[in-house]
């Protein structure tokens, strides 16, 4: 299986948006970038679209979107709390911002992941 890689505009993209806060940690994930927070992803790039883990409300609310899409790294295997924001949403950071700040909320309060040693 042949991995889509993010090209430099999508990396720097994805960094102007996450917000500023000392709890996110950025780590490769997929051959790409993603963003972590308490060691759980909740943010990340497959490619270059742009994906957030959220709450299911928050997943549906989104899924309504023309655009968005569950997150599928291997065809036929959705990650189901994963949702890709619509490319449409490229020159809207305000609202992408929205979507990664739901994400990044939601996210925080589960408990963190325990490191493998």
């Amino acid at each position: 299986m042949k991995i889509p890689r993010s090209n430099e505009d999508s990396k720097e993209f994805f960094r102007s948006i996450l917000p500023d806060d000392p709890r996110i940690t950025i780590r490769p994930m997929f051959g790409n970038i993603s963003a972590f927070v308490n060691g759980n992803m909740f943010a990340g790039l497959f490619g270059d679209d742009l994906f957030v883990r959220l709450s299911d409300e928050s997943r549906k609310e989104l899924l309504e979107k023309k655009g968005a899409s569950l997150l599928e790294p291997m065809k036929g295997k959705p990650m189901k709390e994963y949702v890709v924001l619509p490319n449409a949403w490229r020159n809207q950071h305000e609202t992408v911002r929205i979507w990664v700040t739901r994400s990044l909320d939601w996210t925080s309060k589960l408990p963190p992941k325990k490191t493998k040693k």
